[in-house]
């Protein structure tokens, strides 16, 4: 069910919500929640504060930020979640990370790729943004320039921004990493499937997956999509060049390519940065793990042959450790936060080529098992190793908690909301200390489900005055098995208000209104 916000409850809220006064426009329940812990969080800020002002004086600047975001890897799928080698993907030095600083049980993302992203670079749900969909080759709308990316505010507080990986935010300039805040960025401009497509109409035998694609040439000549370029190495204010070589030509050697690329150029940038007077920060949205294998891990120790994503799997664990190692080695490991988190569940269209999760449901769902995933957050000196807390964290907070870190808060635009929560004291305190109880999980404009503490509701349709939901513990049922109406009866009216103070804010701060493709094309042509 599509839910309004004309109701009364929703007007009512919108009218209370105006009289309050923040420098960042939460969600309506995050607004709540804030203000029952507003004493309890300022003491908790200054310590914090005090803090992070001793680290700044030991190193003499801001903290470096690094996030990590992959590919269709599911909850359950790392070693330190039961999968790892006894799935056939080995995860080491991910395992390694996770339990030298916090891993998360509790952590979520958007339920597929596009808006992931959105997510992660402006702290916004995508619904917000008027981008609601996943982008093919040739379309020309993306991530509007009106919003505002992590790298654009911490640029204006000094920090170096880089990008590498897959962007998947638009393929036009003007939607490009270079033009949204990134003073470098080596990108890909699509996800993993083009790279099958020319493959697939040149072979014969079967073994790639889109048989009835007709080839590069004809399909340029039919739709007018150019295909010849997979990615580019953009510099503000300088444009755009394609890649050279191997990882800059759509094929199903590009993405290793271009992963190995990536990392030779993350570890050094590390070094060439470690000393600067300004701090970096680093978005790097891997393509681990898309369909692609990795040549150099097919027939490693404990890897699933006949899965190859598992290949790549142990391709990224080799990388992720090269820039763990590497941090230590310039001695800035104690200056360096870095997150990784997957973008959604695992995508089960090509099996045995696909990651797994435990849980029900898979990309594309608003299930757990859709937008469920793990994550790490490693921060020797600063974040204490060993901790498993079930709070829970969304990608948009790593927004929010960039701009904290950085000094940068009171450069997110208010005339918005942030769906992203700071949670500095989460990563710094541990468990008990974050500061989110509740998530809506989007498909595309429909709200499909939230969480509010441990609680779980499927938003369906009513029938006979009876509300339309479903109720889970996801605390005691992550799998989602057992949802039902009736035991869940006593939530109605705490759904309600929630319920209200969320859409009471939509109504206050409206969604950007998506482009229709027509717009987009006339945008394109600078009318």
């Amino acid at each position: 069910m599509k839910h309004r916000t004309g109701t009364g409850l929703a007007a009512a809220t919108a009218a209370m919500l105006a009289t309050q006064a923040f420098a960042i426009e939460p969600d309506g329940p995050h607004m709540a929640h804030a203000e029952r812990n507003a004493e309890a969080w300022a003491a908790e800020d200054a310590e914090i504060d005090a803090r992070l002002a001793e680290l700044e004086g030991r190193f003499g600047k801001k903290p470096n930020i690094i996030y990590i975001l992959t590919d269709d890897i599911g909850w359950g799928e790392l070693g330190w979640q039961g999968g790892g080698k006894h799935r056939g993907t080995p995860s080491e030095a991910l395992d390694a990370m996770a339990f030298e600083g916090m891993r998360f049980w509790s952590s979520y993302a958007e339920p597929s790729c596009t808006p992931t992203r959105i997510a992660i670079n402006t702290g916004r749900h995508p619904v917000r943004t008027g981008l609601l969909t996943v982008l093919w080759p040739g379309q020309v709308d993306g991530l509007s320039p009106e919003e505002v990316t992590t790298a654009e505010i911490l640029s204006e507080v000094g920090y170096n921004t880089a990008m590498w990986g897959k962007w998947h935010l638009g393929d036009l300039e003007e939607h490009a990493p270079e033009n949204q805040g990134y003073d470098y960025a080596y990108y890909g401009l699509f996800n993993g499937a083009p790279d099958y497509w020319q493959a697939s109409f040149e072979d014969k035998s079967g073994t790639f997956p889109f048989a009835d694609f007709p080839g590069n040439e004809a399909y340029l000549e039919g739709t007018g999509i150019d295909l010849s370029i997979g990615g580019y190495v953009g510099r503000k204010g300088e444009g755009r060049t394609p890649i050279d070589g191997v990882a800059g030509v759509l094929s199903p050697e590009r993405q290793e390519a271009f992963e190995n690329e990536s990392i030779d150029q993350i570890t050094q940038y590390v070094k060439d940065h470690a000393e600067d007077e300004n701090p970096f920060y680093i978005y790097w949205a891997s393509y681990a793990q898309q369909i692609a294998a990795s040549q150099e891990f097919l027939d490693a120790p404990g890897v699933d042959k006949n899965n190859r994503q598992a290949s790549f799997m142990a391709l990224h664990n080799k990388h992720v450790g090269q820039l763990l190692d590497t941090l230590k080695q310039e001695g800035i490991a104690e200056n360096t936060l870095v997150v990784w988190i997957s973008d959604n569940g695992p995508m089960y269209a090509f099996w045995p080529t696909a990651g797994y999760t435990l849980l029900q449901g898979a990309k594309g769902d608003v299930l757990e098992g859709g937008v469920r995933v793990p994550a790490m957050a490693w921060w020797p000196g600063m974040i204490a190793p060993g901790q498993d807390p079930t709070d829970i964290l969304h990608v948009t907070d790593l927004f929010t908690t960039a701009a904290r870190l950085g000094g940068a808060l009171d450069l997110i635009p208010s005339d918005r909301i942030t769906d992203g929560v700071d949670q500095t004291a989460l990563f710094l305190n541990g468990e008990g200390h974050g500061r989110r109880n509740f998530m809506a999980h989007y498909s595309g404009d429909v709200l499909g489900a939230f969480r509010y503490d441990d609680f779980k509701i499927h938003l369906t349709e009513g029938h006979g005055g009876l509300p339309g939901m479903d109720f889970y513990n996801v605390k005691r049922d992550p799998g989602e098995r057992y949802g039902a109406l009736y035991p869940g009866l006593w939530v109605v009216q705490p759904m309600q208000q929630l319920l209200g103070q969320h859409y009471g804010r939509v109504q206050q701060f409206p969604h950007r209104a998506p482009m229709t493709p027509e717009e987009a094309r006339l945008k394109a042509q600078g009318h």
